[in-house]
């Protein structure tokens, strides 16, 4: 995870996918997204893990992978903060860009708690979105 996210490894995205693929059944919705990187952070690692995914899965499971999701800016990374502070951390950091399909999948790379694709779900949900499934790569055990 560490090649892939901060070494900037990005052809690891399609083994992720693949990996993904093996064990997850396409989800029943029109379109894929994905979790927006913090734009400072993005501009460190030259490329967003989560929407490399989202691309990968998106040329497998036939489904179009468009940005839905900004992020503001100043966002503290989540990295080590504890359960109630990541849910403070994400409150309102994301804001739609284009109405959503009724129906579609969150893209992340990693799940840690849950708290940065539930902020996220929730400005999909209150611009539109009905219904929203989360994929991710990995999920983080503490």
């Amino acid at each position: 995870m560490a090649a892939w996210k901060e070494r900037g490894l990005r052809t690891l995205a399609a083994l992720a996918a693949e990996l993904v693929c093996e064990t997850v059944r396409r989800p029943p919705v029109y379109t894929l997204t994905f979790v927006p990187a913090d734009p400072d952070r993005r501009l460190q690692r030259g490329h967003n893990p989560a929407a490399n995914l989202a691309d990968e899965l998106g040329d497998r499971w036939e489904l179009p992978s468009p940005s839905l999701l900004e992020r503001a800016a100043g966002i503290r990374p989540q990295r080590g903060l504890p359960l109630a502070e990541r849910r403070r951390n994400v409150k309102g950091a994301f804001r739609v860009t284009e109405r959503p399909p009724t129906k579609l999948a969150l893209i992340d790379d990693v799940y840690t708690t849950g708290a940065t694709v539930s902020a996220a779900a929730t400005a999909l949900r209150k611009a539109g979105a009905r219904h929203v499934e989360v994929v991710t790569f990995a999920r983080a055990v503490r």
